[in-house]
């Protein structure tokens, strides 16, 4: 409608200037005052549309953030009873539509320990792309030796979360209790789990005002964090500060995450840099997720295999039902590169927007990575 209007402004100017006559003249400009009238009005309105949109949209990103932060549970300690009733060391876990105690409770023999760490990556979002520090958390599986390699699943958070949401800054956290256990039963062979700060900025930002922030971290991953983690721990990659193949070890990483971490999945895990990672893993994709038919596209020519993509949604999601479901459920009808139950799972079950379904994929890909 704007450039409408626009259109019809320079279109009156054109028709004056090529006009003789004054009566022409003044009807041409009684046309321009009305049009430049209509323009302002117009303006108005377009300018009040985008404001409300505006607002609209901050209270979108205020109710995620409510409902993200709405649960959360950690780990306790098994009574002796318990402990007792689960000595049993015979592996159980399955895909589930919920985690089982002896899953959940917290270990204190042969467990694994988290480790803060501090990198230098660099504000994606400015300009000069200048230098900044960035903290994350790591999880090192029970007994990590520099004389196994590990794997790597990279775990993001969503719109209000940071670093810490994944509760990896405790020795309670739920994802290490899972990982301990899964370990511990022999359900896997343990991994390392990373959750940095998602955002490729300097800046916190809590509230969503710097989004650009969510949609560069491709470029951290690739460039900062990654080479970070391989030059600091015990991976598969042969890592060199001059230059190393990352393509070569994707299928000892995995990226993963909740809402807008599952956006980033989907967008930058499988959109960008699927030369980096092999396994995927999108719980509750927030607005913004790349639809199926556009991921369907850009891997079309891919020469990387997708090891396994996993989803998981809640019924009654009310902020990512549809967009997570737009992004996935149809990928196995639209693209080759996925096939249900061989590469590919859409789960959903009732739910909504927490932690209630996130601990539960969190569960259900642990087991599925790596295999």
């Amino acid at each position: 409608m704007r450039k409408k209007v626009l259109w019809g402004i320079i279109m009156a100017t054109l028709t004056i200037t090529a006009c003789g006559s004054n009566a022409a003249k003044e009807a041409s400009q009684e046309t321009v005052l009305e049009a430049t009238v209509e323009a302002s009005e117009v303006t108005g309105e377009v300018k009040e549309a985008e404001a409300s949109a505006e607002g609209a949209a901050q209270d979108g990103i205020a109710q995620a953030i409510a409902e993200e932060q709405s649960y959360t549970e950690e780990a306790t300690a098994l009574d002796s009873a318990e402990s007792e009733a689960t000595s049993d060391r015979e592996p159980t876990a399955e895909i589930s539509e919920h985690v089982p105690p002896k899953y959940t409770n917290l270990r204190t023999d042969e467990a694994g320990t988290i480790e803060r760490i501090t990198y230098t990556a660099h504000d994606y979002t400015a300009d000069d792309e200048h230098e900044i520090t960035k903290e994350a958390n790591v999880y090192l599986p029970a007994g990590y030796s520099t004389d196994k390699k590990y794997n790597v699943l990279y775990l993001l958070h969503g719109i209000g979360g940071n670093e810490d949401e994944w509760g990896m800054n405790k020795s309670t956290s739920r994802v290490k209790t899972i990982m301990d256990n899964l370990a511990y039963y022999g359900d896997i062979d343990s991994f390392i789990v990373v959750t940095p700060n998602g955002r490729a900025g300097g800046s916190e930002d809590r509230e969503g005002s710097m989004m650009d922030a969510f949609y560069l971290f491709g470029k951290e991953l690739r460039n900062d964090l990654i080479p970070y983690m391989e030059s600091h721990y015990s991976t598969y990659a042969d890592y060199d500060e001059n230059c190393y193949d990352m393509a070569a070890t994707r299928d000892h990483r995995a990226i993963a995450g909740l809402s807008m971490g599952g956006m980033q999945t989907i967008n930058i895990g499988l959109g960008e840099c699927n030369d980096l990672f092999s396994y995927y893993g999108a719980f509750s994709a927030a607005p913004t997720s790349n639809i199926a038919s556009k991921t369907a596209s850009i891997l079309e020519n891919s020469e990387y295999p997708v090891n396994f993509f996993y989803n998981i949604c809640g019924t009654e999601d009310r902020i990512a039902y549809g967009s997570s479901s737009a992004a996935a459920k149809t990928l196995p009808a639209l693209s080759d590169k996925f096939v249900d139950g061989e590469n590919f799972m859409w789960q959903e079950l009732s739910g909504s927007h927490d932690f209630h379904i996130w601990y539960l994929g969190f569960y259900n890909f642990a087991q599925i990575v790596f295999k």
